[in-house]
């Protein structure tokens, strides 16, 4: 693979905006694989409240980052661009294309720009970290940052459970504070032309939101949700169980219980307001990210947004291409010139 023009194209967009079906009609057209670029799809047992591919989905074209680890794992953006960097590699090896699909601006950013040389995660103090929080309280545990490292601590509100656990294992594995770790020299990043689905009507997404989370209730993500409290080995506190959706109808679990907690009830409706509106914040938190990264933009709400997106990924994939052979022959060219 020439490392100066991957033949590999992002397709992102806040949640509904229509990125999967945009992926699966491109596979239609191109020698495709999709890597995830999602957060929640790596975890296994979670399929209703992550709208995860079907498995016809799945199996008509090569999906990768799926179903990849327990419920009770932590994945991060360094373990992402560890992995796609890897799969990039290897499906263009294959001579196919690498399509990297999803909603995690944070995985994109990173693979984009590198990451800061900081300590890996490591699993048995993040486990640690957690039962400590179950007992004290993340409010308690941000206290701590604070005194450790307040640079870190003043950008984070006190429930931001993910980020304070990650602050304090670095803290925990290197002695520094995590913002010392900032602005030092990056590992190297990936140049992936990025294609944008963004609606020109806001009102267009928050609409599709709603369906969305209705079908997800009524394909059972209550009970999905119930099933993985069953287990006994899952948290609130733990990555996959902040996901949205997920924790929303956890808490309203704890809220109502089971019996309390069904179709028709006030704590169902209470359920889906918190569900719609968490998602709708979501959707505005990426396209923040997404006004923030250079991208060619196709707007979703849009009749003709199908076959838009379509010439916008051939216009990408032509020129990506193009890059791709031009460095190859500027390579064979600098190599017969060597004596």
């Amino acid at each position: 693979m020439s490392a100066a023009a991957p033949l590999a194209i992002g397709i992102a967009g806040p949640t509904a905006s229509g990125k999967s079906a945009l992926a699966l009609a491109a596979a239609q057209r191109w020698p495709v694989e999709i890597i995830s670029v999602d957060s929640a799809l790596v975890y296994q047992g979670m399929d209703i409240g992550t709208a995860k591919p079907t498995p016809a989905e799945l199996a008509a074209v090569p999906h990768h980052l799926i179903n990849l680890m327990p419920p009770t794992a932590a994945y991060s953006a360094a373990l992402f661009v560890a992995d796609a960097q890897r799969l990039i590699r290897q499906i263009q090896q294959r001579g196919r294309i690498a399509l990297l699909v999803g909603g995690t601006m944070l995985y994109f950013k990173a693979l984009a720009d590198g990451l800061d040389t900081m300590p890996p995660a490591d699993t048995a103090l993040r486990a640690a970290i957690d039962a400590r929080a179950i007992a004290e309280g993340w409010p308690a545990l941000h206290a701590e940052l604070a005194r450790v490292d307040p640079v870190t601590a003043a950008r984070l509100p006190p429930g931001d459970a993910q980020r304070i656990q990650r602050a304090l294992e670095v803290w925990q594995l290197s002695g520094r504070p995590i913002s010392a770790f900032h602005g030092e020299a990056r590992s190297a990043g990936l140049a992936v032309p990025l294609l944008a689905l963004e609606p020109v009507d806001r009102a267009w997404l928050h609409h599709r939101i709603a369906q969305r989370f209705d079908a997800m209730l009524a394909a059972g993500l209550v009970d999905e949700v119930r099933r993985l409290r069953a287990r006994g080995d899952l948290q609130p506190t733990l990555p996959a169980m902040r996901c949205v959706g997920y924790r929303q109808a956890w808490a309203a679990l704890d809220a109502a219980g089971d019996a309390g907690l069904q179709p028709g009830t006030a704590a169902w409706a209470r359920l889906r307001e918190q569900g719609i509106a968490a998602t709708r914040q979501l959707a505005k938190r990426q396209l923040t990210w997404l006004r923030s990264m250079p991208r060619s933009v196709v707007a979703c709400d849009a009749p003709d947004a199908s076959a838009a997106g379509l010439a916008a990924l051939a216009t990408l994939i032509d020129a990506r291409a193009g890059d791709r052979a031009g460095h190859q022959a500027g390579d064979n060219t600098a190599g017969e010139r060597q004596p």
